[in-house]
């Protein structure tokens, strides 16, 4: 068992893409053992945790992303509890980063505390998620505050960037404080010379009171235009942004930045192989530098993680 890893976390020997999948155990009892224990072990293995530059030398980017939990956002597909079993994603996460070219994950502290013990974070790159306030469902949906890392926590655990989330509501006049507390999240994070993800989108509230993203060519191209210009300095920010309704659009829709861009993956539904195919013609962009794709890599609708990941892999 490497240093860092909590007594029950067991995986077979990372094998190539194509290979069987190692198997991933974790053991909920001996992680709560060592959070009761030793809560100190959690900063002692980010000390400890081999670090890499953000791009290798393929300038490509592959983020398995876990951070839906920390909105109240457990569902995929049917299952409206999907990812509430932590054991459970924590397995398939420890499962996907074990997988050949996946460079990283993104998600809240907890969970990033649990991989630190589980010792899946050596030679990955780690994502902060910053702002978590907007609740799914919640009335207080768009005032979506800063409750996740902050750029000083990010900095002193030896994380290598942030993301955050910008949803705009034209008709919601507190999209003018979320807009705010943006630019200055991004001023902290230029002034560690850390890079920060910002995932823009217009929104709406729908008749129901449900909040929908624009994903419209025009909306995508709007919201890219905004989060360029937010803050001081534009030098450490990234853009995360969705391929829009019409795919064929997003050559013209990422001529409105220079700054670099990964994909947002989202939750694909049964049509994976028609997501896929948006993601290949995008990736090939040449703003676009990667992907970053969450529950549909995780919780896909054949169950087979791995091979999920190895195919979005290869988009690449």
């Amino acid at each position: 068992m490497r240093a860092g890893r909590v007594a029950g976390a067991h995986s077979a020997d990372g094998a190539g893409a194509g290979a069987p999948a190692p198997q991933v155990k974790v053991d909920i009892s001996a992680l709560v053992h060592t959070r009761t224990h030793h809560p100190e072990a959690i900063a002692e293995a980010a000390a400890r945790r081999s670090r890499r530059p953000l791009l290798n030398e393929d300038g490509k980017l592959m983020i398995v992303a876990a951070d839906h939990p920390a909105r109240g956002a457990l569902g995929v597909g049917g299952d409206r509890l999907a990812m509430a079993n932590r054991a459970e994603l924590l397995e398939r996460l420890c499962l996907a980063l074990s997988r050949p070219g996946v460079d990283g994950v993104l998600a809240t502290a907890d969970i990033l505390d649990d991989l630190l013990l589980l010792g899946a974070l050596d030679g990955k790159v780690v994502m902060g998620s910053m702002n978590r306030g907007g609740l799914q469902g919640a009335a207080f949906e768009l005032d979506d505050r800063f409750t996740g890392h902050r750029a000083e926590d990010i900095q002193r655990l030896g994380f290598d960037a942030g993301k955050l989330l910008l949803r705009i509501d034209y008709d919601d006049p507190g999209s003018l404080t979320t807009l705010e507390s943006t630019a200055r999240a991004i001023d902290d994070m230029a002034a560690r010379r850390l890079p920060v993800f910002v995932e823009p989108f217009i929104s709406r509230r729908t008749p129901e009171g449900k909040v929908k993203n624009d994903l419209s060519p025009e909306a995508v191209t709007r919201s890219i235009a905004i989060a360029s210009g937010l803050g001081g300095s534009s030098a450490y920010t990234w853009l995360k942004v969705p391929v829009t309704d019409d795919p064929d659009d997003m050559a013209e829709v990422m001529e409105t930045s220079t700054l670099p861009a990964v994909l947002l993956g989202g939750e694909v539904g049964d049509d994976q192989d028609g997501a896929y195919e948006k993601w290949r013609s995008a990736l090939r962009l040449p703003t676009v530098r990667g992907l970053v794709v969450g529950r549909s890599l995780l919780y896909p609708a054949d169950g087979d993680v791995a091979a999920a990941v190895d195919t979005a892999v290869g988009l690449l």
